[in-house]
Parts: C-alpha cells; sequence; structure tokens
C-alpha cells in the first residue's frame, strides 16, 4: 500500500472545502445576508473564538480593519467593553464553547448584536445569536470521519476562514472602494 503523500492531503482538503462551498452556495441566503448587513450597520466589530476557531476569526478582523471598520479581538488588552450598537462575530464548532456562550451572552445583556458561526443551528450559542451561520462540518469533537476525514474540528476551523473571507469580499465590494483604498491601512510600521 502506497504511502499517503501531502499532495494527496491537499485533495483530501480540497474536495472537503468544495463540499462545504457547496453546502453553503445552497443554503437559505437569508443568514449570510444578515449578517453582512449587521456587520456593515456597526459601530464597532468584536471577534472570539477558541483555538484555531480563535486565530481564523483574526484573519477576518484584521480584513474588516483593513476596509476602515472599527474591530477588536475579544482578550486583547487594548479591546474596549463592548456597546450597544456593537456586534460580537464568534465561532463555535459545537455552539457550547463555554468562553465563547459567556462572551455572547454578555453581549446580548449589554445590547451588542451576536453572530454565532457554528456547526449546529440547535445550541447555547444559536439561541442567543442574532444569526447564526452554520457550517457543515466536524466538531473537535467528532472523530468518527463521517462529517470530514481531516483531524478533529479543521474543516470547521477552515471553513471559518473562508466564511470570514467571503463576508470581507462581500462588504468589501458592496463598499465601493478599490484595493488602493484599502493598502494604506496595512501595517507600515515592522
Amino acid at each position: 500500500m502506497a504511502q499517503p503523500t501531502v499532495p494527496d492531503a491537499l485533495d483530501l482538503v480540497v474536495r472537503e472545502l468544495d463540499d462545504l462551498a457547496a453546502a453553503l452556495r445552497s443554503a437559505d441566503p437569508a443568514p449570510f445576508a444578515r449578517a453582512v448587513d449587521l456587520v456593515e450597520g456597526a459601530d464597532r466589530v468584536f471577534v472570539h473564538g477558541a483555538g484555531r476557531s480563535g486565530l481564523a476569526l483574526r484573519m477576518t478582523a484584521m480584513r474588516l480593519m483593513h476596509l476602515g471598520l472599527d474591530v477588536h479581538v475579544v482578550g486583547e488588552v487594548t479591546t474596549p467593553a463592548i456597546r450597544p450598537g456593537d456586534v460580537l462575530l464568534v465561532a463555535s464548532g459545537s455552539g457550547t464553547t463555554s468562553g465563547i456562550v459567556a462572551a455572547g451572552e454578555k453581549a446580548v445583556e449589554v445590547g451588542a448584536s451576536v453572530i454565532a458561526v457554528s456547526t449546529t443551528a440547535d445550541s447555547p450559542l444559536a439561541e442567543l445569536a442574532a444569526v447564526t451561520l452554520v457550517l457543515p462540518a466536524a466538531t473537535k469533537t467528532d472523530r468518527s470521519g463521517t462529517a470530514s476525514a481531516q483531524y478533529a474540528g479543521s474543516l470547521f476551523e477552515q471553513g471559518v476562514a473562508l466564511l470570514g473571507d467571503a463576508l470581507f469580499h462581500t462588504l468589501w465590494t458592496r463598499g465601493g472602494q478599490s484595493a488602493d483604498d484599502l493598502w494604506p491601512r496595512h501595517a507600515n510600521i515592522e
């Protein structure tokens, strides 16, 4: 039996991402439109996720900052308190990650809106969210190989990154800014 190779693994990852994208393209577009509207109308956008989901959301935060939005990563020392008119964008595959749910509860308590990215629309996180974007992927505890052949929540985390880029691209093209308009917002103190 031949040993698996990196190109074999890339083929698997791309196939699974293609399937995920196809499922999202055929899903109800209303939640995605609602999420775009919430971000577009927010005073400030906060992102929060644990582990790799959090890293994927940090990528989204950077792109939203390139659009000129006031964006903060929850947990950073310079992150201000959330308030009414703000949006909290969170990701939790299970929708039960305690720190993410607690942040969502706090956001709702103060009058902010929550956009949840999850694998399920039936969770504590989804119940408090203004909108839940469901990614058909395995959670980190699913080791069955049914939803994804990749390890743990890899497909979900990749999906969070792709969804973040799609959200950014939608807002960018809707806003009419050119790439040259965004470029000055890139870090220039390195």
